[in-house]
């Protein structure tokens, strides 16, 4: 069979649908048959970037040619080659090539037996189809639930933003005039970040995340702007935002928000005098129970800004997280160094796609790291979620599913 260049962007049946069609369709078309799984998705994120796999699958082209060969490209990226009657020596050959590329990747290294096999696993189709029959349904039951999430928070994504309008200074500054003189109270709202442990499923609230809604905002005030769509904007915007939430709580009589609470910050307001009188009018014994939620992108553009808020915030007794963190950007944050005494993990349902069966394990390593009481998985819409934190030995969360146990419980 003629092999097929991997596309980009590929259209129509996914790559494991091709894949378990062209195992039934062998049918008892199996003798001579061998195939490989090579496990690149194992690879470091920054060793297996489309160009990385679209040439590793390039290297099979020969072998295609000779033996009526045929590659798949999954969406884990994986490769698997099948082909009919080669040597052995001639596949082992290709596979060598291909450990090559990635020579400088810790799943190379090592030349035993159970090293290689991290690499690759073989199979004979003979006498193993139903066995490769079993694992291909599985890869491809996941990958169809993974594009129905993909799907979901596309149509999402595309219906809140369809038909608005970036937005310009112009707008901003209306926007700014706006905020000066508007009661916000009825725009502020309240989210709880719980602990659930195995022994205990019942939510128990730890603290309240206290934030002005955005979109909220945005249909009061400027439906047909998108709030976020300039990054630069959007952070004035914020800093805007917090100066007025600081006013609310400065002025505020509610009792339930006087203690207990996470604010979403950023570090400039930290540093102004809207913070330092919000700061004189807490009660000393509150401010332990404070947590101020910083940003990535706000902490690395100014490092040096960061490290004087930090102390100032330490020395008052705040507590601080760093919010907005992915699978992706944990394994680069040392949390003792940076002085957070929180991190914040979005969830996502591609945190448990985890065909090579490593991902998880490397997860736990940064949350131990980072300590697991520290770690909230936030953003928890399922209970996927919490299993999946719980599999990383996780025990605070945050989210419209919490929210739910919460109100239930």
């Amino acid at each position: 069979m003629a092999f097929s260049p991997v596309q980009s962007k590929p259209k129509g049946p996914s790559q494991e649908y091709l894949l378990l069609d062209y195992l039934q369709r062998l049918g008892r078309s199996v003798d001579g048959r061998m195939a490989v799984h090579l496990h690149l998705s194992r690879l470091r994120p920054q060793n297996r970037q489309e160009h990385h796999i679209r040439i590793a699958a390039t290297t099979f082209e020969s072998l295609s040619h000779l033996y009526d060969g045929q590659v798949f490209t999954l969406g884990s990226s994986d490769l698997v080659f099948i082909c009919k009657d080669a040597p052995i020596e001639d596949i082992d050959a290709t596979i060598l090539k291909i450990r090559h590329l990635f020579n400088e990747d810790p799943l190379t290294f090592g030349e035993e037996e159970e090293d290689m096999a991290r690499f690759s696993t073989w199979y004979n189709v003979e006498t193993q189809h139903a066995e490769m029959l079993d694992l291909i349904k599985q890869m491809h039951r996941e990958r169809e639930r993974k594009n129905r999430v993909s799907a979901s928070k596309r149509r999402d994504s595309d219906s809140s933003q369809e038909g608005l309008k970036m937005l310009t200074p112009e707008q901003l500054g209306k926007l700014e005039d706006f905020l000066a003189r508007a009661d916000l109270s009825n725009l502020m709202r309240r989210q709880p970040v719980c602990a659930i442990t195995p022994s205990n499923p019942n939510p128990q609230a730890i603290f309240q995340e206290l934030y002005i809604s955005i979109d909220k905002l945005r249909d009061s005030i400027l439906p047909d702007y998108n709030l976020a769509s300039s990054l630069w904007l959007f952070r004035h915007l914020t800093q805007t935002l917090d100066l007025r939430m600081l006013q609310v709580l400065i002025h505020n009589d509610d009792s339930t928000i006087d203690s207990s609470f996470s604010i979403n910050m950023n570090v400039q307001t930290i540093l102004s005098p809207s913070f330092l009188q919000f700061d004189n009018n807490l009660k000393a014994v509150a401010r332990g129970t404070v947590v101020i939620e910083l940003q990535p992108i706000d902490i690395f553009s100014d490092m040096g800004a960061y490290m004087f808020a930090r102390d100032f915030m330490r020395e008052r007794g705040y507590r601080i997280a760093l919010d907005g963190l992915n699978h992706q950007i944990l394994q680069f944050i040392d949390r003792e160094q940076l002085g957070f005494d929180l991190l914040k993990l979005i969830w996502s349902p591609e945190m448990a796609d985890d065909n090579s069966g490593t991902r998880l394990d490397t997860l736990k390593e940064h949350v131990d790291r980072c300590g697991r009481a520290r770690l909230i998985i936030a953003r928890c819409d399922s209970d996927e979620a919490v299993r999946f934190g719980q599999s990383l030995g996780s025990t605070v969360y945050q989210g419209h599913y919490i929210d739910r146990l919460l109100a239930n419980s």
